[in-house]
């Protein structure tokens, strides 16, 4: 086996790993935020107790510290309303509207990063209008709220996308990770404070319904699933997306990663019995979304600046 080939196995791993997280947030129990908090609350510990990590932490700016908590706030915001979309929804439509992050990083990347918007980016925003279109047809209307969740989740992607792009490459990838993560779980903390100390503090559909809960610890199957969450969809396919980059150019690997609502959608018709829940028609947008997302990195190579992102 090549270089090269074992290289694409191991991102199509990461991108069907990564796929999982959609399953996993549906099968987990608890609100959106105690999930997220967990989560990054893990993936930071364990980075924290790497010596390399440490080190790299003590010998960086607190300008880039500060600029690396930000995204991680943003960062900590998609992951809320990711899962808020899948408690209003499902899996699949949440899925289906992080797909459309192309469309919200033509519109966004320009302006955080000064360069020319270009009028084909348009054009690819256009392509996906009759997708949402089919999408929203295509399921019930008490989903509405949940593809509204997942569509502004999406636009959090893209803005913490086009952020790290600029500033990822000026600090250790694995650092980098650990600042994003430990920050978006003290804001979590915070947050979840805030509610206990305030208990007029209103609710939010999918993201916080039992304030009494944000801080207990997962018990029985919940706390399996976010072990699987924190270490086999997190930790593990993001190192091991390191080793493949290595050997595979920008183009290849954003046309696997952006493969992975294909793969998300298939596991929850599997896993979850999720075609019960929605009509032919919203197959058929979530069709051309992805459709588009596949001509993206297409795109993106014959001159169009584009940036690929993914779900950590």
């Amino acid at each position: 086996m090549t270089q090269t080939t074992k290289a694409w196995l191991q991102i199509h791993l990461c991108v069907v790993l990564w796929g999982f997280t959609a399953i996993l947030g549906k099968l987990i129990t608890l609100d959106a935020l105690p999930l997220v908090l967990w989560r990054m609350a893990l993936v930071a510990v364990i980075l924290l107790l790497l010596p390399s990590v440490l080190r790299s932490l003590r010998n960086l700016p607190l300008r880039l510290i500060g600029i690396y908590t930000g995204i991680g706030i943003l960062v900590t915001l998609h992951w809320l309303t990711f899962y808020g979309a899948i408690r209003l929804s499902n899996a699949s439509v949440a899925v289906t509207c992080i797909a459309t992050v192309p469309v919200f990083l033509a519109i966004l990347e320009p302006i955080l990063a000064g360069r020319r918007f270009q009028p084909s980016e348009l054009l690819l925003g256009l392509m996906v209008l009759p997708g949402i279109v089919l999408v929203v047809g295509g399921t019930p209307e008490d989903m509405n709220a949940g593809i509204v969740m997942g569509l502004v989740s999406a636009m959090f992607v893209a803005l913490f996308a086009a952020l790290n792009k600029r500033h990822v490459l000026k600090a250790d990838a694995l650092t980098v990770t650990a600042i994003e993560m430990a920050a978006g779980a003290v804001m979590l903390i915070i947050i979840g404070l805030l509610y206990q100390l305030l208990p007029g503090l209103p609710m939010v559909a999918g993201i916080v319904e039992s304030p009494s809960d944000l801080f207990a610890f997962p018990q029985g199957n919940d706390l399996i699933w976010l072990l699987i969450l924190a270490l086999g969809c997190t930790l593990l396919p993001f190192a091991l997306s390191l080793v493949a980059l290595r050997q595979l150019s920008a183009y290849a690997s954003s046309l696997a990663i952006n493969l992975e609502p294909l793969y998300a959608i298939a596991l929850a018709i599997v896993l979850l019995g999720e075609q019960q829940e929605v009509s032919a028609g919203f197959y058929m947008g979530a069709a051309l979304i992805v459709a588009v997302v596949l001509i993206y990195p297409w795109w993106s190579r014959r001159g169009t600046v584009l940036a690929s992102t993914n779900n950590y």
